[in-house]
């Protein structure tokens, strides 16, 4: 068995490093054709002669060729502020676009033809998800269960050298992506002809991105359901969320795009689905005809009728543990880290207090915006404007919590950091499980002999053990349902169940 892991985490840092060395591939050189390709009509004479020193230029890295073509826009657009020619002021960013069109070298073929994208994906994501794939079967050798020392003990799931390494790269990766994605060019790139394939066009920096999100919940899904193969409830709900983010939140979307169909993501919900109610979103709806209209109400019925009634009947892990892709990704790239989430009753208040201030954000967020639409006023009440409101929101929340440290977090502060502290329907579906719900978490403290896997295992920060040794249902409003500490519970005093709401010991 370990010469197996040893052999799969070779094949994989073998394919992460040919990943990153993808970066160094491509040369850069820009042209008029790409400026025209890329600018608009009404921007192209001002960047083609602010540009001019670079045409033809070849540039040895993307760093460079962004430096310089960044640099004029700007010198171009502080001119025109000084001189208060607001009209002529270049808001769009055309950087990513252009760093694309303007690649030379063996992942797109230019200018030679000599095209080795195949190639450099199978060494690089091809090579690092086989490797990842041997690593998880070699479980398979193992007994059935849970071994906690590999978890407290391994340098790279216990706060150690390899776990903080891994959180640096996850936050950087987050950083860049939301943010400089046009540093990442050779990566979309590496993915294009699956783009080509299922969207039509060159892939995007999000395209790029899911398909790596979801490559990461299948690989460790495989991890996830070799580790948890003693729990058929675990291997449901794996497969369940592998399911949902293959074809609800991957193939789905992308193909309704090549059918000139709006992008959306079928079981992204609101609020956390931020953006459904903004204005250009329900105008690409409306305007895209009946399916449209479709995708719309189905939006809006998810949100205002299956959330309440399905929390009802099932608790929220209905969604946070079985359909979402956010809990998908804690649950299986991030199951290594679970037992990082803090305990305490300092971080139960803090807890409280965000998530639910984060609900109220989204809603407030949500009626302005909608009042802007149904008005065309984006001001209210003479100082609220819904365009900073949302884009307040957008960077706050849907890019710096969800992302940078929803994600990157995972080896430093336990997989579901943004579950716990900043999702918005994980604070609208707790609120309905915690006083509403026929689900519970029931204990028999008569079996319970404080082992501790319960509360160790726990990703929501809940000290289960505490609930056990009460004989005391699990309610909370945090709790996702996953069953893991069920599953690790070796005296099976943890059951999932539903029945009366009356009857719920609490």
């Amino acid at each position: 068995m370990i010469r197996l892991q040893r052999f799969g985490l070779a094949l994989f840092l073998i394919g992460f490093s040919c990943w990153l060395f993808t970066l160094t591939l491509s040369q850069f050189q820009l042209n008029e054709a790409s400026v025209d390709k890329v600018v608009k009509a009404e921007h192209r004479d001002a960047v083609r002669a602010r540009t001019a020193f670079m045409i033809g230029k070849i540039y040895p890295d993307n760093l460079s060729f962004i430096k310089d073509f960044r640099g004029a826009v700007n010198a171009y657009n502080d001119e025109m502020r000084l001189k208060k020619a607001w009209d002529k002021v270049i808001n769009d960013n055309y950087v990513l676009e252009i760093t694309k069109e303007s690649s030379l070298g063996v992942l797109n073929g230019k200018p030679t033809g000599g095209n080795q994208n195949g190639l450099w994906f199978w060494l690089s994501i091809g090579l690092a998800s086989i490797g990842g794939l041997i690593y998880a079967l070699a479980g398979l050798k193992r007994l059935p269960g849970i071994d906690n020392n590999r978890l407290y003990r391994h340098p790279a799931t216990d706060r150690g050298w390899i776990g903080i390494s891994l959180g640096i790269f996850l936050i950087g990766f987050y950083i860049i992506l939301y943010f400089y994605p046009e540093y990442l060019t050779n990566w979309m790139l590496l993915v294009d002809p699956i783009s080509q394939a299922l969207v039509g066009q060159s892939a995007s920096q999000w395209f790029m991105y899911g398909f790596l999100y979801t490559l990461a919940i299948m690989v460790m899904g495989v991890r996830m359901l070799i580790n948890y193969r003693h729990s058929r409830y675990q291997q449901l709900r794996t497969l369940s969320v592998m399911f949902f983010q293959v074809s609800f939140a991957f193939l789905i979307p992308n193909i309704m795009q090549r059918l000139n169909q709006p992008y959306q993501d079928l079981k992204n919900i609101w609020p956390l689905d931020y953006n459904f109610f903004f204005d250009y979103e329900i105008k690409e709806k409306i305007q895209a005809g009946s399916f449209g209209i479709f995708m719309l109400v189905w939006g809006i019925v998810l949100a205002l009728v299956a959330v309440p009634v399905l929390t009802y009947f099932f608790g929220k892990r209905w969604y946070c543990s079985w359909v979402c892709g956010c809990g998908g990704l804690a649950e299986t790239l991030g199951d290594p880290y679970r037992h990082l989430s803090d305990k305490s009753l300092k971080a139960w208040k803090v807890e409280r207090v965000v998530v639910h201030s984060v609900l109220v954000f989204a809603v407030v967020m949500t009626v302005l915006v909608l009042y802007t639409y149904f008005t065309g006023q984006s001001t209210v009440l003479g100082f609220l404007d819904s365009y900073s409101v949302r884009s307040t929101y957008g960077f706050a929340i849907g890019s710096i919590f969800a992302g940078v440290v929803g994600t990157g977090f995972y080896p430093l502060l336990g997989n579901r950091v943004w579950c716990r502290f900043g999702c918005p329907l994980a604070a609208y579906l707790g609120l309905v499980q915690r006083f509403r719900s026929r689900f519970r978490i029931t204990t028999n403290g008569g079996q319970c002999i404080s082992c501790g896997n319960c509360s160790a295992y726990c990703e929501m920060g809940i000290d289960v053990r505490a609930y056990a040794q009460r004989g005391q249902d699990i309610v909370r409003s945090s709790c996702v349902g996953c069953g893991i500490c069920s599953a690790v519970c070796p005296r099976g005093v943890l059951n999932l169940e539903v029945g009366p709401v009356s009857s719920r010991r609490i």
